[in-house]
């Protein structure tokens, strides 16, 4: 028999209920279960490993270790395995040179030199480690100091006659093509051309000079320059002379002297000295030269030492000896040959042994045209 409809729908209500009631529970029981794994995730993010700095080395240096003729205008560099901090200690150079050191890359420190490398010196690159050496950007610290060596190309010759002409030493004008040299090219050859500062210059003066090769005209500068700036004067330009003359040449220095002035002996008879002075031939008189068996040698060579009074002592061509006090305004050249004044009867003769002789009236007005590298030709 059927059953009665009221007590259907009696049951279906109950069935809605219960199915109800286990849905609400399941959603409970996700929205729980959310909860904990939302809360287990950040615990489980924590407590991964932190990976650890790289360590802190000295990749490469630039020039390299041992390098020699490195240009006085060389870039320098130290390459590192990690970026460094901005706050890093940075290298220093011995001997000092003006300039400081740059990030160029997160991994390079470069020099930026506002002064050239001391040409023909050895320079030591000193990178700092330890704590307080150089430091990476996660703190990292070289664990040792390094330190390499590398040494500078010597001045040129062609450089040392431009500077030297720049500075008004040298008969010749130097034009650089581009008048605007960078600090740290200094010390570098510069483009550009010599000219004579005077057309009036004798051909046989004229063929001393020669740019870039040494010759007397530039030994002469040389000492003069040595001499203006109390330095040993012997001509030759070294380190010590190098750095003079890139300082002087920084510091707008010229030639304190003033003028050029050059000697001139004629051994044809009448045999006669002339003193040219800035292209122009200002003062001649007749002059003794070396007689037959002790003869003037033949040639251009600089002053090198003078005496207001002086003793000469040697040996005659016969063997005897002589010691001649008192002898006046004394200008050495070549060896023991010497512009002086000499009492004798007549001049414009062979004469002396070997040295330029004058009376002492004549060489006491020659004297002051022959400072320390001024030329004497003997032809």
């Amino acid at each position: 028999m059927p059953e009665p409809a009221h007590r259907r729908r009696r049951r279906d209500a109950r069935h809605h209920w219960v199915v109800a009631t286990v849905v609400v529970s399941c959603m409970l029981a996700a929205a729980a279960t959310a909860l904990v794994v939302t809360r287990l995730r950040p615990q489980s993010a924590a407590a991964s490993p932190t990976t650890p700095p790289s360590p802190l080395q000295v990749v490469s240096t630039t020039p390299s270790p041992a390098a020699v003729d490195v240009p006085p205008d060389a870039v320098l560099s130290v390459r590192f395995t990690v970026p460094l901090a901005a706050d890093t200690m940075v290298p220093s150079l011995e001997p000092a040179v003006l300039g400081s050191w740059v990030q160029t890359a997160p991994g390079v420190l470069a020099f930026e030199a506002a002064a050239p490398l001391p040409p023909g010196s050895s320079i030591a690159v000193a990178v700092p480690g330890g704590a307080s050496g150089v430091k990476g950007s996660r703190g990292q610290r070289l664990a040792v100091p390094v330190t390499t060596h590398f040494t500078v190309a010597p001045l040129s010759t062609l450089r040392i006659q431009q500077l030297l002409a720049t500075l008004g030493y040298l008969p010749v004008n130097f034009a650089p093509a581009n008048p605007t040299v960078a600090p740290n090219e200094l010390a570098t050859a510069q483009l550009g051309s010599f000219s004579w500062r005077w057309g009036t210059l004798p051909g046989n003066f004229m063929a001393l000079w020669a740019p870039g090769e040494l010759n007397m005209v530039t030994k002469g500068a040389v000492m003069a320059f040595e001499s203006d700036h109390h330095l040993d004067v012997d001509g030759v330009a070294g380190p010590t002379v190098w750095q003079a003359l890139l300082q002087a040449t920084a510091a707008g220095q010229t030639d304190s002297y003033g003028h050029y002035d050059w000697v001139d002996v004629s051994t044809a008879l009448p045999q006669r000295l002339t003193v040219w002075r800035d292209g122009q031939a200002i003062y001649t008189t007749r002059a003794n030269a070396g007689i037959a068996s002790a003869p003037t040698e033949l040639g251009t060579w600089p002053v090198y030492v003078r005496y207001r009074s002086t003793t000469m002592a040697g040996t005659n061509p016969d063997g005897s000896h002589y010691n001649d006090h008192g002898v006046a305004w004394v200008s050495y050249f070549h060896g023991g040959d010497a512009l002086h004044g000499f009492i004798r009867p007549s001049y414009g003769t062979p004469q002396s042994l070997g040295c330029i002789e004058m009376s002492p009236a004549n060489a006491e007005t020659v004297y002051p045209y022959t400072p320390l590298g001024t030329l004497v030709t003997i032809e």
